[in-house]
Parts: C-alpha cells; structure tokens; sequence
C-alpha cells in the first residue's frame, strides 16, 4: 500500500534540547528550591502519567519521596520554562515539514500532559505546522497503546498500512506504531536508543531530512 500519511514523534524526533535534560531537570528544581531530582525517576513518573493535564502530578510523585514542602505545581512551572528556554527545532526540519506537507497528510502524536507539550508546539511556533497534532494528555491512552495511534489515524483519516511513523523510542513510538499496523521509521542519534528489528527503516537524526522523502517513495 502507498503511503499517504506520515506522523511524527516530537521530543528528540522534530525538536532537541541545547541543554542535556538531566540538567535542565537539576536547573529547574535548584529554581523551585526542590531536592534534586533524576531523570530516570522522572521518566518513570512521566510514563504514569502520559494523559495528564500537567507534569504537576509528575512532580508530585518524585517529591513524596522526600521530606519536603515544595509545592510539586512550582517544580513543573519552571521545568517548563527552562524545557521551553532549551528547545530548538532539528536543523532544516520547518521548511522539510511544509515541503511534505504538500504531498503528504502531516501528523505529530507526542507523549506528555497537556499543558507541557502544547506549550512546546506555542515554543516552537509550530500550532499549525501539522494537519493533525495530538498530544496524549488530551487523549485517552499514551504511546505505545494502539488506541493513541488510532487517535492519530482518526484525525488524519488515514489507514494504519498507508500511515508512516517517525519516531527515536524502541518502545513508544516503533513498537507501538507497529502494533498499531503503521509503519514504523526510526529515527537514530548519538546517546539514543539502540535500533529496533520491527522498524521498516532506520534514519541518523542528522539525515532525517534528505533521506526520509526517498525512504517514503520505497515503502
């Protein structure tokens, strides 16, 4: 089947930090006067709670651990700030993006609570560079649940084998767009994840934008 359409991950796919996250996340909570904080205690609070409003509930959970009186919603504000301080598109992707626009239907389907990625998109001045941008804070299920992908599929009005997905994460974004019936395009970098034998392709994140309209055509 010909593809038609093609959805993107956001974080560390379209759009990367100038800052390493570990850091940003140790800067936001040396701001909020909160303990330190890991990234990987993060990402563990981040993946329960991928249909929320607000990261406040993220924070929420990695201060119960300690004995503190921080308020949980002042560490996500100025996690947020300092996220939306560091984000910066990938080199050359805005006009790639509006050039496939005009063959393809363009899709983003991100993991996070609402307020955060949207808050991205306003960053980035990206709010109508997609024909459909989901963020599963406003969905009923998170990446890799299939019911995130049919959301995406919904809103493109696309079928699952007509439907490419780019992505970096072996488990959100290639595992689960695979179980979805999309195909899956990895995208690959330097300290990212390991490639995955169910991605249809795999892309250096440096190559993105020369290759992928070729890696399309062959599908």
């Amino acid at each position: 089947m010909t593809v038609t359409a093609v959805g993107f991950d956001l974080d560390e796919t379209l759009a990367v930090p100038t800052r390493d996250r570990a850091t940003i996340l140790r800067d936001a909570a040396a701001i909020a006067d909160a303990p330190p904080l890991s990234r990987e205690a993060y990402l563990d609070a981040h993946r329960r709670h991928l249909t929320r409003e607000t990261r406040t509930p993220i924070f929420a959970d990695l201060l119960a651990t300690y004995e503190t009186d921080v308020d949980p919603e002042v560490v996500a504000t100025a996690y947020r700030n300092e996220i939306a301080d560091a984000l910066v598109p990938v080199p050359e992707i805005e006009p790639f993006l509006d050039r496939l626009r005009g063959e393809y239907r363009i899709g983003l389907l991100t993991n996070g609570p609402r307020v955060a990625q949207r808050d991205k998109l306003t960053t980035l001045g990206w709010t109508d560079r997609f024909d459909a941008a989901l963020v599963t804070g406003e969905l009923d299920a998170g990446k890799p649940d299939p019911m995130a992908f049919e959301a995406l599929l919904n809103a493109l009005g696309t079928e699952p084998g007509e439907t490419a997905y780019v992505g970096d994460d072996v488990t959100a974004d290639i595992a689960g767009a695979a179980d979805a019936g999309l195909v899956p395009i990895q995208v690959l970098f330097e300290g990212g994840p390991e490639s995955s034998p169910r991605a249809a392709a795999h892309l250096p994140r440096n190559e993105l934008v020369s290759r992928l309209p070729d890696v399309l055509e062959s599908l």
